[in-house]
């Protein structure tokens, strides 16, 4: 296969998961739902996550001057004080991945917000991915080196994002449906961008003003993290003043990727929307659909999960994912792959993923770096960056969880 026909997949690739991205993105997913349905009478919008700032430009572009107040909750570098605070717009930054002190400033921050707005108002929640770790008031007898030390085991864990974001709520006095308490009647929407698998509206975010349907923690947990989760059973909430909708999902994203690559003249389909469990085993999976299918597109979405090494390299499971079918690519001269998060950022690094193809490996090699050795010591971005493969978008205004695009090229001299 040519470079140049090598070079030309990847920018297709590029754009699909661009168009796909574009197709959730969080200020028009925020317009679209209000046109929709209308919010009548004086407004306070409360925006949270990574996508805060651009579903609040969403909703002032819609509400005007029905929007009295506003208060943006975000992760640093996904919004911009200069343009997006001032005016009825106040912001506070939390803390991301791991939540700091800064998260409990933007706790306190939010129950004064609420306590401050008159009865009458509507409540206006834009939530999405980032909200478990950038706001937090924490249960009696916790403190922030507890929530901490929970939140780094948390990352390196494997659990997926419902079994830890139930352990955040055990520790939690808003998540799991108990910043209701705080509303103390007042009529709340919340439109929340989706990163969990069936769009759980108690998973998003750890559910805030929504309850789950149980309080049972995931098994196997280490005792001293079973201790910190005990607590009373949580009363019961009146959910009645809120309506939640689910405003972008990673199904709408996949679909936009879709008709993306068929505009490029491929064949594309979605092979699975619900990927999860370790991201190597996935990413052998995917090399050997991809090894025996016909030549086109191949669409998987989801989250997958990463068992950190105590030292842990540079990457994130998209990065780790990439990298491992880097490995089985590497006696496959047609086919490339695109792993990345819609959020446009990718474990502990400022990329989003990677897009790797059959040469990644021995251009990494061709740096003195070993791509196993790499993914033993889950510092696939490392390898990633010698090979010239990471993918870079920036913040991106939206979070849907990751996608991974597969493209199976034609044999030369073929049509097909």
């Amino acid at each position: 296969m040519s470079l140049q026909a090598i070079a030309s997949a990847r920018r297709q690739l590029e754009e699909m998961f661009r168009q796909g991205v574009l197709a959730v993105q969080g200020s028009a997913s925020v317009s679209r739902a209000l046109q929709a349905r209308p919010v009548a009478g004086e407004i306070a919008a409360i925006a949270i996550g990574k996508a805060a700032a651009a579903m609040l430009q969403g909703a002032r572009a819609m509400l005007d001057t029905r929007l009295e107040a506003a208060l943006l909750i975000g992760k640093a570098g996904h919004f911009n004080p200069a343009t997006d605070c001032g005016g009825p717009v106040a912001c506070v930054q939390g803390g991301h991945p791991v939540p700091d002190e800064n998260s409990l400033r933007a706790g306190e921050t939010l129950l004064a917000f609420i306590r401050r707005q008159p009865s009458h108002r509507t409540l206006l929640f834009l939530i999405s991915g980032g909200t478990s770790s950038l706001v937090e008031i924490l249960r009696e007898g916790l403190d922030l080196q507890d929530l901490q030390r929970v939140n780094r085991w948390l990352l390196g864990s494997g659990l997926d994002i419902a079994a830890m974001n139930g352990i955040r709520q055990a520790l939690s006095r808003i998540k799991g449906g108990q910043l209701l308490s705080y509303l103390e009647g007042r009529r709340a929407r919340v439109l929340l961008i989706s990163d969990v698998p069936g769009d759980d509206p108690a998973i998003i975010g750890s559910g805030l003003l929504s309850p789950p349907l149980s309080t049972s923690l995931a098994p196997g947990l280490p005792d001293w993290l079973v201790q910190l989760c005990r607590r009373d059973a949580l009363p019961e909430f009146d959910a009645a003043c809120v309506e939640h909708t689910i405003v972008a999902d990673l199904a709408m994203a996949l679909d936009a990727a879709t008709v993306s690559a068929k505009q490029f003249g491929c064949h594309a389909s979605v092979v699975c929307g619900d990927l999860a469990g370790d991201a190597e085993e996935n990413a052998g999976q995917i090399v050997r659909y991809l090894r025996a299918a016909r030549p086109g597109v191949y669409l998987w979405g989801g989250e997958t999960t990463v068992q950190l090494p105590p030292d842990c390299g540079q990457g994130g499971r998209n990065q780790q994912l990439a990298l491992r079918a880097a490995v089985e690519l590497a006696d496959v001269p047609d086919a490339l792959l695109l792993a990345a998060g819609t959020d446009g950022n990718d474990g502990n690094t400022q990329y989003a993923g990677a897009i790797v193809d059959g040469q990644t490996v021995e251009r990494a090699a061709a740096r003195g770096f070993d791509a196993l050795d790499c993914l033993r010591r889950a510092d696939a971005g490392t390898c990633l960056a010698a090979s010239g493969d990471l993918l870079v978008t920036g913040p991106t205004g939206t979070n849907v969880m990751d996608m991974i695009i597969g493209m199976k090229l034609p044999a030369v001299g073929t049509d097909d």
